[in-house]
């Protein structure tokens, strides 16, 4: 995700989405950056009594760096789920710039599961014949917004009119301009100004509103004492997933207790990670991104957000953690198919092996 802080870099460069579609490396690149050549997971604390560790070590390639936006994979390995769950040992492979994307790495066999999200994977598939599919998604929503002071209130698409809106270069443009297309906003009525990652324009008064992420620049700017308001991108007409689960078919096909075993693993670590953001951030900060210069306050904040924001929703709450209810994969296959990418939602999830796991451990939910 976007930052000014040691969070995270710029998006990724790509062309127009609205009607022309997006590049397919564009769209990959939106998932999340590549892996970073580096550090390991640290090995988990504990190990399940009496489990034989029958699948080996569980490669995971994360979207991004190692802050608070993983903590339940910190929760599963650092407790011992993952083990517990028979994976003899856990890497989680942290993202950044320059490198393969999550589809590459999991294609090529060097992940076992990548975080992505359909808007990531469609194109792959449908554009190079990937044998992929999302089996879940921690994200139930995407974190792009629109922030403002809240002396402007940028709250609703109409706010945007008149307005000078600080917008960076690549696929960020792509996507602000994919909002005022689905809701119908006359681009020509808004003021598009080029700025990088650092939201000091908005404090200068240079523009009203701010591309950024709910987890990131908007509690940068609370934690310094700014009030502010968000028009999240989200809620209004751009609902795709993100942080989605990525595999290959032939996983899928004959790797499915593997697969299983993950899933039930990484289910708690995030149900303890919703439960306990405190831990969240003090397991990025002092243990899996330790090498970041990552702050307590922000992981803290970011932990919070994304639990009440982006990961627990009542679909969730009725369904379990990473299921993804029609509706909503509905809704984003409408937005791919905006993007120019016709597909189904059968093509890009197969939402079988979470099916098993919830009707297999009942008290997951």
């Amino acid at each position: 995700m976007t930052a000014f802080s040691s969070d995270k870099g710029p998006l990724r460069p790509s062309r127009r989405m609205v009607l022309a579609g997006f590049s397919s490396a564009a769209l990959v690149a939106l998932t999340g950056c590549a892996a970073e050549s580096g550090a390991t997971a640290p090995a988990a604390s504990g190990t399940a009594s009496g489990a034989a560790a029958e699948f080996g070590t569980l490669e995971v390639q994360l979207s991004w760096l190692k802050n608070a936006e993983f903590a339940g994979e910190y929760f599963a390995d650092s407790k011992g789920y993952y083990k517990e769950a028979g994976f003899s040992a856990v890497n989680l492979i942290a993202g950044g710039p320059g490198g393969a994307s999550a589809e590459t790495m999991v294609l090529s066999g060097k992940a076992f599961v990548g975080t992505s999200s359909p808007v990531g994977v469609a194109p792959v598939v449908l554009n190079e014949g990937a044998p992929l599919k999302i089996i879940g998604s921690t994200y139930q929503k995407n974190p792009f917004t629109i922030v403002s002071l809240a002396a402007n209130s940028i709250t609703a698409p109409e706010d945007l009119i008149g307005k000078k809106i600080g917008v960076q270069a690549g696929v960020n443009e792509t996507l602000f301009d994919a909002l005022l297309e689905v809701n119908k906003i006359d681009a020509s009525k808004v003021t598009k100004v080029p700025v990088q990652y650092d939201p000091q324009p908005l404090l200068n008064g240079d523009v009203e509103g701010f591309f950024a992420y709910l987890t990131n620049e908007v509690l940068t700017l609370e934690l310094g004492g700014h009030k502010t308001a968000v028009l999240p991108f989200a809620d209004n007409g751009l609902p795709f997933i993100a942080e989605s689960f990525v595999v290959t078919e032939e996983s899928i096909k004959d790797k499915r207790p593997e697969l299983k075993a993950f899933l039930v693993a990484t289910i708690k670590g995030w149900k303890d990670a919703l439960s306990d953001p405190a831990e969240s951030a003090r397991l990025a900060v002092e243990v899996y991104g330790k090498e970041l210069g990552l702050t307590m306050a922000k992981e803290k904040g970011q932990a919070e957000a994304q639990n009440t924001k982006l990961i627990a929703t009542p679909e969730t709450d009725s369904n379990g953690l990473f299921t993804v209810s029609k509706e909503l994969m509905d809704k984003n296959i409408e937005i791919l198919k905006l993007a120019g990418y016709d597909t189904t939602a059968d093509a890009i999830f197969d939402l079988s092996l979470l099916d098993e796991v919830y009707a297999e451990n009942p008290d997951l939910k």
